[in-house]
């Protein structure tokens, strides 16, 4: 049987989305002006993020590439359902939205890949974080002296299983992620991405939201920080 190339082409994207069905992209506003959510009906990926913040570092996914030749665009972040797209604060959504929506439902239809090998090379932030030491970004803290507080395993575990249950779906829902990174002597650091990176409500929901949270639910934390990842 002879395929024609809309044949190969459908064939192709239903190998790699593991689907077959039209697809929908809606544009969604974040707390974030800078940032714009585009949100898709399938799945784009599974089990973590992508960040790129240039188009040379978006060398394994060809979209992102082309969303970086969009005027401003200066970050494209990408997880589970939806991408989200950092800009320049000189350049208005209301000119570039329905064009880069249909620039992403286009590129999803055409069979393309949407990653080159494994998107994780050098942008994955698993649930469960490599511990390592990483300088303060953005959010500072005047440090008081207090007792040392213990890292233990089954704290970890308790303060990643909270930011999962009760964090995650709500930055999720703004266009960003949230990723536990440490624990040490009553500071939780972590990672923000997407939507959340940068965006000026950030800190306040940091602040008044998540430390809060975990403060009432673990006695042990004192406060939270975002860090570099």
């Amino acid at each position: 049987m002879n395929l024609n190339q809309t044949q190969i082409a459908l064939f192709n994207f239903a190998t790699h989305f593991d689907i077959m069905t039209p697809i929908n992209i809606y544009a969604e506003l974040t707390p974030n002006p800078n940032s714009m959510k585009f949100v898709a009906n399938i799945n784009l990926l599974e089990g973590g993020v992508v960040e790129y913040e240039s188009k040379e570092a978006a060398v394994n996914c060809p979209m992102a590439v082309s969303l970086f030749a969009f005027s401003g665009i200066n970050k494209v972040f990408i997880t589970s359902n939806f991408i989200t797209l950092n800009k320049e604060s000189d350049v208005d959504w209301f000119d570039v939205t329905n064009i880069i929506r249909e620039f992403i439902r286009g590129y999803l239809m055409s069979g393309e890949p949407l990653f080159i090998g494994s998107p994780f090379d050098e942008n994955h932030v698993p649930a469960s974080s490599k511990k390592a030491e990483a300088k303060s970004i953005e959010v500072t803290t005047e440090t008081k002296e207090r007792p040392t507080i213990p890292t233990s395993p089954e704290l970890e575990k308790k303060i990643t299983e909270l930011l999962e249950e009760y964090v995650k779906p709500a930055v999720e829902s703004d266009g960003g992620a949230i990723h536990f990174k440490s624990f040490d002597n009553g500071t939780v650091s972590v990672v923000l991405k997407g939507a959340c990176s940068g965006c000026p409500s950030s800190t306040v929901t940091l602040k008044s939201g998540i430390e809060n949270l975990l403060k009432q639910m673990v006695p042990e934390v004192h406060e939270v920080i975002a860090v570099a990842e």
